[in-house]
């Protein structure tokens, strides 16, 4: 059944009736349209904090994916198109949305943005989020997975400051793990307090510019896709 990712809720907590949950229930009811739009392309909203990676994890794998599948990217930032820029230097299509200083970006902005990228025969559409591991997470986008990325760099105690995040991911990458000796940061601990907020997410460790990780991480992004088009055929 479906289920928006921005209704997630902890165990024993409860969503009171309010103007921004009214909001949301409109921007789900726009990423389920989304969904319907887009019912043979594997959608992932990559999330995290800025300076975390993303953007090269997107360069990254677009070069590691390229003739195994066609991929897309939506990039969100609150100005400029300079990482839409990046991947298109790099053969990857991609679309900026700039956000005009919004701290996230909703539904709507991305069924709006399908109007203006070629998706054609495309197998993947990464949602690049906004750097921000607290307003994003409250916005289904109509991604059939959520991925938080999460750099050595910013500490290994994110999970519990920002739950909703990780509540509402099905997978945590750790990034930048060739600064893992230099850094005060665990992986056993930041397992352990994502999975104590969300026991069946799934975490990886990679390095976008070592290489580290990121044969694992392409095979999960291929089988997602297999599975998606098994259960449209069989559906």
């Amino acid at each position: 059944m479906y289920k928006p990712k921005s209704n997630r809720a902890a165990v024993g907590s409860i969503q009171c009736d309010n103007t921004t949950l009214h909001l949301l229930k409109a921007n789900d009811f726009v990423a389920k349209a989304i969904r319907e739009r887009l019912p043979d392309t594997l959608i992932v909203n990559v999330c995290s904090s800025p300076g975390s990676g993303k953007t090269t994890l997107m360069q990254e794998t677009g070069k590691r994916l390229a003739g195994k599948l066609n991929m897309a990217v939506l990039v969100g930032d609150p100005e400029t198109e300079r990482d839409a820029v990046r991947m298109r230097n790099v053969g990857i299509n991609a679309l900026q949305i700039v956000t005009g200083g919004m701290c996230h970006i909703e539904a709507q902005m991305i069924y709006q943005a399908l109007d203006h990228i070629e998706l054609g025969e495309t197998d993947l559409l990464f949602i690049e989020n906004v750097g921000n591991l607290v307003c994003p997470a409250a916005f289904d986008l109509g991604e059939d997975f959520r991925v938080t990325v999460l750099a050595s760099t910013e500490g290994d105690d994110k999970p519990k400051k920002y739950p909703r995040m990780f509540l509402t991911s099905e997978l945590l990458l750790v990034s930048k793990s060739d600064l893992l000796p230099y850094v005060p940061f665990s992986v056993d601990a930041v397992t352990q307090d994502a999975r104590d907020i969300n026991p069946d997410i799934e975490v990886m460790t990679i390095s976008s510019l070592k290489g580290d990780g990121l044969d694992a991480w392409c095979d999960w992004l291929l089988s997602r896709v297999a599975e998606k088009k098994a259960r449209l055929e069989t559906a």
